[in-house]
Protein backbone atom coordinates (compact mmCIF):
# COMPACT_ATOMS: atom_id res chain seq x y z
CA UNK A 1 0.00 0.00 0.00
CA UNK A 2 1.36 3.28 -1.03
CA UNK A 3 2.35 5.63 1.52
CA UNK A 4 0.96 9.39 2.12
CA UNK A 5 1.55 12.55 3.29
CA UNK A 6 0.48 12.47 6.77
CA UNK A 7 -1.50 15.57 8.08
CA UNK A 8 -2.51 15.81 11.78
CA UNK A 9 -5.21 18.89 12.04
CA UNK A 10 -5.45 20.96 15.84
CA UNK A 11 -8.75 22.85 16.31
CA UNK A 12 -11.24 23.33 19.09
CA UNK A 13 -13.97 23.10 16.49
CA UNK A 14 -15.24 19.41 15.46
CA UNK A 15 -16.80 21.18 12.28
CA UNK A 16 -13.42 22.17 11.03
CA UNK A 17 -11.76 19.49 12.07
CA UNK A 18 -14.30 17.20 10.08
CA UNK A 19 -14.26 19.60 6.99
CA UNK A 20 -9.95 19.23 7.27
CA UNK A 21 -10.62 15.64 7.26
CA UNK A 22 -12.83 15.87 4.27
CA UNK A 23 -10.54 18.07 2.10
CA UNK A 24 -7.50 16.15 3.37
CA UNK A 25 -8.62 12.62 2.77
CA UNK A 26 -10.24 14.10 -0.68
CA UNK A 27 -6.48 13.85 -2.36
CA UNK A 28 -4.79 10.66 -2.78
CA UNK A 29 -1.78 11.59 -1.39
CA UNK A 30 -2.49 12.67 1.91
CA UNK A 31 -3.94 11.16 4.87
CA UNK A 32 -5.50 12.81 8.01
CA UNK A 33 -3.94 10.28 10.77
CA UNK A 34 -5.50 12.39 13.24
CA UNK A 35 -6.80 15.20 14.70
CA UNK A 36 -7.30 16.87 18.25
CA UNK A 37 -9.50 19.73 19.99
CA UNK A 38 -6.25 21.16 21.50
CA UNK A 39 -2.71 21.19 21.66
CA UNK A 40 -2.54 19.40 24.99
CA UNK A 41 -4.63 16.42 23.56
CA UNK A 42 -2.66 16.55 20.40
CA UNK A 43 1.00 15.78 22.32
CA UNK A 44 0.51 12.06 22.48
CA UNK A 45 -1.02 11.96 18.95
CA UNK A 46 2.33 14.10 17.55
CA UNK A 47 4.56 11.61 19.46
CA UNK A 48 2.60 8.38 18.14
CA UNK A 49 1.31 9.43 14.60
CA UNK A 50 4.73 11.28 13.78
CA UNK A 51 2.70 13.82 11.12
CA UNK A 52 4.55 14.86 8.04
CA UNK A 53 2.36 18.44 8.48
CA UNK A 54 0.16 20.09 11.18
CA UNK A 55 -2.68 22.03 10.48
CA UNK A 56 -2.62 24.27 13.49
CA UNK A 57 -5.77 27.12 14.83
CA UNK A 58 -4.73 30.45 16.89
CA UNK A 59 -7.85 30.29 19.24
CA UNK A 60 -8.13 27.33 21.46
CA UNK A 61 -9.09 26.29 25.19
CA UNK A 62 -6.26 24.75 27.34
CA UNK A 63 -3.25 26.37 25.02
CA UNK A 64 -3.11 29.06 22.14
CA UNK A 65 -2.21 28.04 18.63
CA UNK A 66 0.82 30.87 19.22
CA UNK A 67 2.10 29.18 22.38
CA UNK A 68 2.01 25.33 21.05
CA UNK A 69 4.01 26.75 17.76
CA UNK A 70 6.26 28.18 19.80
CA UNK A 71 6.91 25.12 21.72
CA UNK A 72 7.04 23.08 18.68
CA UNK A 73 9.44 24.68 16.91
CA UNK A 74 11.93 24.94 20.22
CA UNK A 75 11.41 21.00 21.07
CA UNK A 76 9.74 18.88 17.66
CA UNK A 77 10.14 21.20 14.75
CA UNK A 78 7.58 20.07 12.43
CA UNK A 79 5.93 21.88 9.32
CA UNK A 80 2.86 23.65 9.95
CA UNK A 81 0.00 25.77 8.82
CA UNK A 82 -1.82 28.26 10.40
CA UNK A 83 -5.35 27.63 9.96
CA UNK A 84 -7.31 30.69 11.64
CA UNK A 85 -10.14 33.46 10.86
CA UNK A 86 -9.82 36.23 10.17
CA UNK A 87 -10.76 38.38 13.63
CA UNK A 88 -8.96 41.52 13.85
CA UNK A 89 -6.21 40.03 16.69
CA UNK A 90 -5.73 36.59 14.74
CA UNK A 91 -3.74 39.05 11.99
CA UNK A 92 -1.09 40.11 13.88
CA UNK A 93 -1.12 36.37 15.54
CA UNK A 94 -1.05 35.01 12.14
CA UNK A 95 2.05 37.31 11.22
CA UNK A 96 3.89 36.05 14.66
CA UNK A 97 3.18 32.75 13.29
CA UNK A 98 5.08 33.16 10.31
CA UNK A 99 8.12 35.23 11.97
CA UNK A 100 7.96 31.79 14.41
CA UNK A 101 8.50 29.65 11.86
CA UNK A 102 4.92 28.44 10.37
CA UNK A 103 5.48 27.30 6.50
CA UNK A 104 2.16 29.48 5.52
CA UNK A 105 -1.61 30.47 6.63
CA UNK A 106 -5.05 29.45 5.36
CA UNK A 107 -8.18 31.42 6.47
CA UNK A 108 -10.86 29.63 8.07
CA UNK A 109 -13.81 29.86 6.78
CA UNK A 110 -17.10 31.64 7.63
CA UNK A 111 -19.86 30.33 10.14
CA UNK A 112 -21.37 28.69 6.99
CA UNK A 113 -18.98 26.52 5.92
CA UNK A 114 -19.58 25.84 2.67
CA UNK A 115 -19.06 29.59 1.09
CA UNK A 116 -15.73 29.16 -0.95
CA UNK A 117 -15.01 26.00 0.18
CA UNK A 118 -13.56 24.56 -3.46
CA UNK A 119 -10.84 27.91 -3.28
CA UNK A 120 -10.30 26.58 0.59
CA UNK A 121 -9.61 23.00 -0.19
CA UNK A 122 -7.54 23.65 -3.39
CA UNK A 123 -5.49 26.30 -1.28
CA UNK A 124 -5.17 24.06 1.77
CA UNK A 125 -3.74 21.26 -0.58
CA UNK A 126 -0.88 22.79 -2.37
CA UNK A 127 -0.15 24.29 0.80
CA UNK A 128 0.14 21.05 2.54
CA UNK A 129 2.12 19.25 -0.33
CA UNK A 130 4.26 22.35 -0.74
CA UNK A 131 5.07 22.36 2.94
CA UNK A 132 6.04 18.66 2.57
CA UNK A 133 8.02 18.91 -0.72
CA UNK A 134 10.47 21.65 1.13
CA UNK A 135 10.67 19.62 4.32
CA UNK A 136 14.78 19.11 3.81
CA UNK A 137 14.79 23.17 4.13
CA UNK A 138 12.66 23.41 7.05
CA UNK A 139 14.46 21.09 9.28
CA UNK A 140 18.09 22.85 7.70
CA UNK A 141 16.95 25.80 9.23
CA UNK A 142 15.59 24.87 12.38
CA UNK A 143 19.27 22.94 12.70
CA UNK A 144 18.23 19.40 13.00
CA UNK A 145 17.69 16.19 11.19
CA UNK A 146 14.98 15.33 8.79
CA UNK A 147 12.92 12.57 10.19
CA UNK A 148 13.91 9.41 8.32
CA UNK A 149 11.07 8.30 5.98
CA UNK A 150 9.29 5.24 6.78
CA UNK A 151 8.94 3.88 3.56
CA UNK A 152 10.94 4.08 -0.05
CA UNK A 153 10.34 6.42 -2.70
CA UNK A 154 8.79 3.80 -5.02
CA UNK A 155 6.22 2.89 -1.89
CA UNK A 156 5.32 7.07 -1.52
CA UNK A 157 1.94 8.39 -3.43
CA UNK A 158 2.93 10.06 -6.47
CA UNK A 159 2.59 14.03 -5.95
CA UNK A 160 1.51 16.67 -7.90
CA UNK A 161 2.11 20.10 -5.98
CA UNK A 162 -1.47 21.06 -7.18
CA UNK A 163 -4.94 19.77 -6.03
CA UNK A 164 -6.08 17.01 -8.34
CA UNK A 165 -9.36 17.60 -10.72
CA UNK A 166 -10.19 14.65 -8.84
CA UNK A 167 -10.13 15.68 -5.60
CA UNK A 168 -14.23 16.49 -5.30
CA UNK A 169 -13.55 19.94 -5.43
CA UNK A 170 -13.97 21.93 -7.98
CA UNK A 171 -10.24 23.47 -9.44
CA UNK A 172 -10.32 26.98 -9.33
CA UNK A 173 -9.92 28.99 -12.09
CA UNK A 174 -7.27 30.08 -12.95
CA UNK A 175 -7.15 33.42 -15.04
CA UNK A 176 -4.56 35.91 -16.85
CA UNK A 177 -4.17 39.54 -16.60
CA UNK A 178 -5.85 39.96 -19.58
CA UNK A 179 -9.19 40.22 -17.80
CA UNK A 180 -8.11 43.01 -15.78
CA UNK A 181 -5.64 45.23 -18.26
CA UNK A 182 -5.00 44.68 -21.66
CA UNK A 183 -1.74 44.27 -22.73
CA UNK A 184 -1.35 47.46 -24.50
CA UNK A 185 1.82 49.61 -24.07
CA UNK A 186 0.70 53.19 -22.67
CA UNK A 187 2.03 56.52 -24.85
CA UNK A 188 3.05 57.85 -21.31
CA UNK A 189 6.57 57.76 -20.20
CA UNK A 190 7.85 57.95 -16.61
CA UNK A 191 10.58 60.25 -15.34
CA UNK A 192 11.80 57.74 -13.03
CA UNK A 193 12.78 54.43 -12.83
CA UNK A 194 10.78 51.89 -10.17
CA UNK A 195 10.59 48.41 -8.59
CA UNK A 196 8.19 46.02 -8.72
CA UNK A 197 7.99 43.29 -6.41
CA UNK A 198 6.29 39.92 -6.34
CA UNK A 199 6.21 37.42 -3.49
CA UNK A 200 4.26 34.57 -1.72
CA UNK A 201 4.77 31.77 0.64
CA UNK A 202 8.13 32.95 2.28
CA UNK A 203 7.39 36.50 1.89
CA UNK A 204 6.90 38.03 4.37
CA UNK A 205 10.18 37.55 5.98
CA UNK A 206 11.96 37.58 2.37
CA UNK A 207 10.81 41.27 1.77
CA UNK A 208 12.00 42.53 5.47
CA UNK A 209 15.09 40.37 4.68
CA UNK A 210 15.35 42.47 0.95
CA UNK A 211 14.36 45.52 1.91
CA UNK A 212 15.63 46.20 5.28
CA UNK A 213 18.97 48.23 3.77
CA UNK A 214 17.13 50.31 1.48
CA UNK A 215 16.99 54.61 2.07
CA UNK A 216 15.10 57.18 1.08
CA UNK A 217 16.47 57.80 -1.98
CA UNK A 218 15.49 54.70 -3.32
CA UNK A 219 13.18 55.06 -6.63
CA UNK A 220 9.32 53.99 -5.80
CA UNK A 221 8.62 50.84 -4.70
CA UNK A 222 5.43 48.68 -5.34
CA UNK A 223 5.03 44.77 -3.73
CA UNK A 224 2.09 42.47 -3.98
CA UNK A 225 2.44 40.07 -1.71
CA UNK A 226 -0.18 36.92 -1.55
CA UNK A 227 -2.40 37.90 1.60
CA UNK A 228 -6.06 38.00 2.39
CA UNK A 229 -7.94 41.04 2.80
CA UNK A 230 -7.74 43.01 5.82
CA UNK A 231 -3.75 41.00 7.09
CA UNK A 232 -2.39 43.40 4.60
CA UNK A 233 -2.93 46.24 6.84
CA UNK A 234 -1.23 44.94 9.28
CA UNK A 235 1.56 44.23 7.56
CA UNK A 236 2.18 47.17 5.78
CA UNK A 237 1.95 48.67 9.19
CA UNK A 238 4.64 46.28 10.48
CA UNK A 239 6.53 46.42 7.30
CA UNK A 240 6.70 50.60 7.65
CA UNK A 241 7.76 50.66 10.99
CA UNK A 242 10.79 48.47 10.86
CA UNK A 243 11.84 49.58 7.20
CA UNK A 244 14.10 53.23 6.36
CA UNK A 245 11.33 53.99 3.54
CA UNK A 246 7.74 55.10 4.24
CA UNK A 247 5.56 51.72 3.45
CA UNK A 248 1.42 51.89 3.31
CA UNK A 249 -1.40 49.97 1.73
CA UNK A 250 -2.63 50.63 -1.73
CA UNK A 251 -5.09 53.72 -2.04
CA UNK A 252 -6.88 54.09 -5.62
CA UNK A 253 -5.39 57.29 -7.22
CA UNK A 254 -2.26 57.08 -4.49
CA UNK A 255 0.98 59.12 -5.89
CA UNK A 256 4.21 57.18 -5.35
CA UNK A 257 7.57 58.58 -5.13
CA UNK A 258 11.05 58.26 -4.50
CA UNK A 259 11.60 56.49 -0.24
CA UNK A 260 7.93 55.64 -0.85
CA UNK A 261 6.56 51.62 -0.81
CA UNK A 262 3.13 50.74 -1.41
CA UNK A 263 1.89 47.10 -0.49
CA UNK A 264 -1.32 46.05 -2.26
CA UNK A 265 -4.07 45.75 -0.48
CA UNK A 266 -5.44 42.24 0.22
CA UNK A 267 -8.73 41.33 -2.01
CA UNK A 268 -7.77 43.48 -4.67
CA UNK A 269 -6.20 44.03 -7.73
CA UNK A 270 -3.04 47.31 -7.94
CA UNK A 271 -0.93 48.62 -10.31
CA UNK A 272 0.98 51.12 -11.44
CA UNK A 273 -0.30 54.22 -14.18
CA UNK A 274 2.04 56.96 -15.21
CA UNK A 275 0.65 60.93 -15.33
CA UNK A 276 2.56 64.11 -16.34
CA UNK A 277 5.74 61.25 -15.94
CA UNK A 278 4.62 60.37 -12.58
CA UNK A 279 3.46 57.27 -10.93
CA UNK A 280 0.09 56.56 -9.09
CA UNK A 281 -1.58 53.45 -7.87
CA UNK A 282 -4.55 51.96 -9.59
CA UNK A 283 -6.58 49.31 -7.23
CA UNK A 284 -9.29 47.26 -8.77
CA UNK A 285 -11.57 44.68 -8.02
CA UNK A 286 -12.38 41.81 -10.29
CA UNK A 287 -11.49 38.21 -10.54
CA UNK A 288 -8.54 36.31 -8.98
CA UNK A 289 -5.91 36.27 -11.53
CA UNK A 290 -3.53 32.75 -11.25
CA UNK A 291 -6.05 31.58 -8.80
CA UNK A 292 -4.97 35.41 -6.52
CA UNK A 293 -6.06 38.58 -5.68
CA UNK A 294 -3.91 40.67 -5.43
CA UNK A 295 -1.87 39.16 -8.16
CA UNK A 296 1.79 39.73 -8.90
CA UNK A 297 1.08 38.73 -13.03
CA UNK A 298 -1.33 42.26 -12.97
CA UNK A 299 1.09 44.52 -10.67
CA UNK A 300 3.89 43.25 -13.04
CA UNK A 301 1.23 44.04 -16.66
CA UNK A 302 0.87 47.41 -15.58
CA UNK A 303 4.49 47.36 -15.28
CA UNK A 304 4.88 46.35 -18.88
CA UNK A 305 2.00 48.45 -20.14
CA UNK A 306 3.68 51.96 -17.96
CA UNK A 307 6.93 51.95 -16.94
CA UNK A 308 8.48 49.49 -19.59
CA UNK A 309 12.39 50.37 -19.90
CA UNK A 310 11.77 52.46 -16.39
CA UNK A 311 10.45 49.26 -13.96
CA UNK A 312 13.36 46.58 -12.52
CA UNK A 313 10.96 43.55 -11.62
CA UNK A 314 11.81 41.26 -8.27
CA UNK A 315 9.97 37.88 -7.99
CA UNK A 316 10.53 36.21 -4.60
CA UNK A 317 9.88 32.92 -3.27
CA UNK A 318 6.47 31.55 -3.43
CA UNK A 319 4.17 28.58 -4.25
CA UNK A 320 2.75 28.38 -8.40
CA UNK A 321 3.60 30.68 -10.65
CA UNK A 322 1.76 34.13 -10.23
CA UNK A 323 4.19 36.77 -12.07
CA UNK A 324 5.61 34.61 -14.60
CA UNK A 325 4.10 35.87 -17.30
CA UNK A 326 3.60 39.52 -16.31
CA UNK A 327 7.64 39.35 -15.52
CA UNK A 328 8.51 37.50 -19.05
CA UNK A 329 5.36 40.64 -20.57
CA UNK A 330 8.54 43.29 -18.36
CA UNK A 331 11.54 42.16 -19.92
CA UNK A 332 9.68 42.25 -23.41
CA UNK A 333 8.70 46.17 -22.82
CA UNK A 334 12.71 46.47 -21.84
CA UNK A 335 12.77 45.92 -17.90
CA UNK A 336 15.08 44.73 -16.07
CA UNK A 337 14.19 41.30 -14.00
CA UNK A 338 15.63 39.50 -11.23
CA UNK A 339 14.62 36.22 -9.42
CA UNK A 340 15.90 34.66 -5.60
CA UNK A 341 17.75 31.80 -5.59
CA UNK A 342 16.48 28.22 -4.95
CA UNK A 343 18.64 27.88 -2.01
CA UNK A 344 17.41 30.73 0.01
CA UNK A 345 13.59 30.29 -1.14
CA UNK A 346 11.24 29.18 1.37
CA UNK A 347 9.37 27.73 -2.15
CA UNK A 348 11.03 28.33 -5.17
CA UNK A 349 7.76 27.88 -7.13
CA UNK A 350 7.26 31.52 -8.66
CA UNK A 351 11.27 32.22 -9.31
CA UNK A 352 11.08 28.83 -11.18
CA UNK A 353 8.45 29.28 -13.68
CA UNK A 354 9.75 32.92 -14.19
CA UNK A 355 13.18 31.86 -15.07
CA UNK A 356 11.94 28.99 -16.62
CA UNK A 357 9.73 31.88 -19.39
CA UNK A 358 12.41 33.46 -19.90
CA UNK A 359 11.43 36.79 -18.20
CA UNK A 360 14.05 36.75 -15.72
CA UNK A 361 17.92 38.39 -16.65
CA UNK A 362 19.75 37.68 -12.93
CA UNK A 363 19.17 35.04 -10.01
CA UNK A 364 20.53 35.92 -7.03
CA UNK A 365 20.56 35.04 -2.93
CA UNK A 366 18.05 37.02 -1.24
CA UNK A 367 20.80 39.58 0.10
CA UNK A 368 22.32 40.71 -2.91
CA UNK A 369 18.90 41.45 -4.69
CA UNK A 370 18.29 44.98 -3.76
CA UNK A 371 22.05 45.85 -4.28
CA UNK A 372 21.72 44.43 -8.09
CA UNK A 373 18.24 46.19 -8.30
CA UNK A 374 19.41 49.74 -7.26
CA UNK A 375 22.54 49.28 -9.72
CA UNK A 376 20.26 49.72 -12.70
CA UNK A 377 19.01 52.72 -11.25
Amino acid sequence: MATKIKVLAIDDSALIRQLLTKIVNSDPALEMVGTAANPILAESKVKNLKPDIITLDIEMPEMDGITYLKKLMLNNPIPVIMFSSLLDKHRELALDALNIGAFDYVIKPSANVRDGVEELATDLVEKIKNAYANRAKFYRKHGVNMPTETASPAERTPISLEAPKTAGFKVYQKNTADIILPLTPSRETPMDKIILIGSSTGGTEALIECLKNVTPSAPPIVITQHMPEHFTTSFAKRLNSILKIDVAESEDGMSIGRGQAVLARGGKHTMIKVKNGKYFIEVRDGEPVTRHKPSVDVLFRSGAVYAKNKAIGIILTGMGDDGANGMKEMKDAGAYNIAQNEETCTVFGMPREAIARGGVDEVLPLDKILAAALKRV
